[in-house]
């Protein structure tokens, strides 16, 4: 029993190659909301390397893509995106394959979401010199009140992602064979009068993944990719998970001490200069018509801090407030336990957890003591081979 690393083309998903003598540097690493990484090193004497028919080698960048296969589980999976030589030995890095959306244009169809649409009416026209009366009529009669504009359709940020991800694999070279849950959010991008539209133009020159991240926070939900074999073990599935809207669940029946199943511990995080209690979040217009919106937090024991960002797609306030909200949490955050290192126990079985489960971290810290916070498991590094795991953690509070 170990690690197989299986090399197939993205596009055909055709496999390659069963057994690459693949070196991984470090298990594979998962994330939420991100792809995740592999990097590692293949031996000169790998004669394979030869061209396939179709004229490329088996690695390649961007032509190839390499899966973690342990205990017969696809445990991780991701796109060659850099070849390089080190010494006689070639060095590979890979990024999962929710990382192909960055730097990628958008070049799709508009989407207005909850734009106003400004329809015809009978009296437009009547009133040419803006006495409040219809031209022409004696005597004189007042022009009706307008009747309001109407709001269009609002886009659920999951149908946003969806189509964002369906306009990549309508490509011929870009059908990678990603599915997505096909649940709503609950966030409905624009204003629901109508005076802020959230807007995807092609000719703003979006990037896809930054709108995809964008939308995420927008809707304060995760996702997370996963790759599986088929019915028949000839084909490795990818999907995205999507969260209603955080992925992952408080976990009371799992354990993490220090002592225990806990072997190391990061040094814990403060906020130092980064530390802020006021965020201002500028948004469209200017001069004194920008619009803004004020995020705070204060615990009443440290002095005022005050920090300011920037989000020019939008004026709606709403939409700026939850901006507020999500980059005060990082400066406001209180102390946390950036990573640990875990061992297979019974309070936890190696890979019991899922990514973005909450979890009770029991640790002593010096100079503060004995520790009991929950946290989030926002990363995952699992060495099968040696039952050992080290998760990437972040305070659950900051998810509000």
């Amino acid at each position: 029993m170990g690690w197989r690393y299986i090399a197939a083309r993205p596009v055909t998903g055709d496999i390659i190659d069963w057994d690459v003598p693949f070196k991984a540097d470090s298990p594979p690493r998962r994330e939420l909301n991100g792809p995740g990484r592999m990097s590692g090193t293949i031996e000169p004497e790998y004669m394979r390397l030869l061209a396939k028919p179709d004229g490329l080698p088996i690695i390649s960048e961007w032509a190839t893509a390499i899966f973690a296969e342990y205990d017969g589980y696809i445990r991780w999976g991701g796109l060659v995106t850099n070849v390089s030589f080190e010494q006689q030995a070639m060095k590979v890095t890979c990024l999962g394959y929710t990382a192909y959306p960055a730097g990628m244009p958008y070049l799709g169809d508009t989407i207005r979401s909850g734009a106003k649409q400004h329809e015809k009416w009978a009296y437009d026209g009547k009133d040419k010199n803006h006495d409040g009366y219809i031209d022409g009529t004696h005597p004189k009669r007042k022009m009706p009140k307008r009747p309001k504009d109407k709001v269009g359709s609002r886009w659920d940020a999951y149908d946003v992602v969806r189509h964002i991800w369906s306009h990549l694999q309508s490509y011929s070279m870009g059908k990678l064979g990603v599915t997505l849950d096909g649940h709503d959010s609950g966030y409905l991008l624009g204003a629901a009068s109508g005076e802020d539209p959230w807007q995807l133009q092609w000719w703003d020159n979006p990037d896809c993944g930054s709108t995809i991240t964008d939308v995420m926070n927008l809707a304060q939900a995760d996702y997370a990719e996963r790759h599986y074999w088929d019915g028949a073990k000839e084909k490795i599935l990818h999907h995205v998970d999507l969260g209603t809207r955080r992925l992952g669940r408080a976990r009371n029946d799992l354990r993490f001490a220090q002592g225990e199943n806990v072997v190391e511990v990061a040094k814990p995080n403060y906020q130092g200069e980064t530390y802020a209690s006021d965020v201002y979040v500028l948004g469209k217009g200017s001069g004194a018509k920008t619009a803004r919106a004020r995020v705070s937090a204060y615990d009443g024991r440290r002095v005022r801090r005050a920090k300011f960002i920037t989000r020019k797609s939008t004026a709606n306030v709403k939409t700026l407030t939850e901006y507020g909200k999500k980059e005060l949490a990082k400066h406001t955050e209180q102390l946390t336990i950036p990573s640990i290192a875990v061992r297979a126990h019974r309070n936890a079985p190696m890979a019991s957890w899922a990514m973005g489960d909450r979890i009770l971290v029991q640790v002593e810290v010096p100079w503060v003591g004995e520790l009991a916070i929950w946290h989030r498991i926002v990363a995952e590094e699992i060495d099968m081979e040696h039952d050992v795991a080290v998760l990437d953690l972040t305070r659950s509070d900051f998810y509000g």
